[in-house]
């Protein structure tokens, strides 16, 4: 076998190759220019991202950082309107209290309210009679009464009815009865009584209106004619000689006009206890002993003398009816009332 030299292939030219590597290094050049250009603008949105990020990061921590200090005062907003509650809760539940304390005392005085009524009305009735027994005042007993059947009249019950008509019946008796002005005659007794001492006896008036009997007549100038003058004034003070008129007026010592004067006080007096206590036949009697007393004993030409007889026969010829009716009925009828209340029939 023989040596045959080896075959060696053909080496191209070195600017043919240059030729063939220049588009792929333009290739690699750009495709390197435009990952740089990548990885540039990735690196300018990563720095931008994170820039807002920061920034977001930095908002949500002061939203959060807010958020907290409005949790705090919120919790704190809490805390105080419980504390506020609490005393509302508390004032509700006083308040509570008090509304079921007045409902209960509501409820009270709507049961006694009837009670009190029914207590004014007896009292109005008992002052009525009260007024008639003790001082025979007409007109206060029949306000009272009248008051007492306005009352009932408000209420408006049909077991009112007996007192009512009761009640009127009263009112009418205690209209149609005379009228005594008590006060008055009262008032002219007292005046008679405090003139009884300025009032002049019969014995007093003639001695002071009869001039003292004079001495006979006589010489002042004879010592003997004094001397009878004496006599006669010294015997003339020992024994007084008037004529009476009328012949039957009494003499009374100083000591018995005093009684006398004030027995006549005591009978007017007296005339005046018995208006007050209804009493006729007393008032009647005082006063025709105080009128037989000054006709007998005083000085009846006196005008005071003779106008207190004035007086006391106006006082006694006056037709009056010293007796004031009764409301036997109407107390009879509060009566059975108040009995049917207490037994509990309505």
């Amino acid at each position: 076998m023989s040596d045959s030299p080896p075959e060696t292939r053909p080496t191209p030219p070195r600017g043919r190759l240059a030729r063939t590597l220049d588009p792929a290094l333009w290739v690699a050049a750009l495709a390197l220019a435009l990952a740089a250009w990548h990885w540039y603008e990735g690196r300018g949105e990563s720095a931008a991202l994170r820039e807002e990020t920061a920034a977001k990061l930095a908002a949500a921590s002061a939203e959060a950082r807010d958020s907290r200090l409005a949790a705090e005062r919120a919790r704190e907003a809490i805390v105080t309107a419980q504390a506020r509650l609490a005393v509302l809760e508390s004032r509700l539940a006083d308040s509570e209290n008090q509304r079921a304390a007045l409902e209960a005392l509501g409820q009270e005085l709507s049961r006694n309210r009837d009670d009190w009524a029914y207590a004014e009305i007896e009292q109005s009735l008992f002052i009525a009679s009260q007024q008639l027994s003790l001082a025979g005042n007409v007109k206060a007993a029949l306000t009272a009464l009248q008051t007492a059947d306005a009352r009932l009249q408000r209420m408006e019950r049909p077991q009112l009815a007996p007192l009512r008509k009761a009640i009127q019946r009263d009112i009418g008796r205690l209209k149609a009865a005379p009228y005594v002005d008590t006060l008055a005659i009262s008032a002219r007794l007292d005046g008679l009584a405090a003139q009884v001492d300025t009032l002049p006896l019969a014995m007093d008036a003639r001695a002071q209106h009869e001039p003292p009997p004079a001495a006979p007549g006589a010489d002042p100038t004879r010592s003997w004619t004094r001397f009878w003058e004496d006599v006669w004034a010294e015997i003339g003070q020992l024994i007084r000689v008037q004529r009476m008129d009328p012949p039957d007026a009494a003499l009374l010592a100083p000591s018995h006009a005093f009684f006398l004067r004030e027995n006549l006080r005591l009978r007017l007096v007296g005339a005046r206890l018995a208006l007050l206590s209804r009493d006729a036949t007393s008032y009647k009697a005082d006063l025709n002993a105080a009128r037989d007393w000054l006709n007998r004993y005083y000085a009846t030409r006196n005008n005071n003398v003779a106008h207190a007889l004035v007086t006391l026969r106006a006082l006694h010829d006056a037709e009056m009816g010293i007796d004031a009716p009764e409301i036997s009925a109407t107390l009879e009828a509060m009566r059975n009332l108040r009995a049917a209340r207490e037994r509990g029939r309505w």
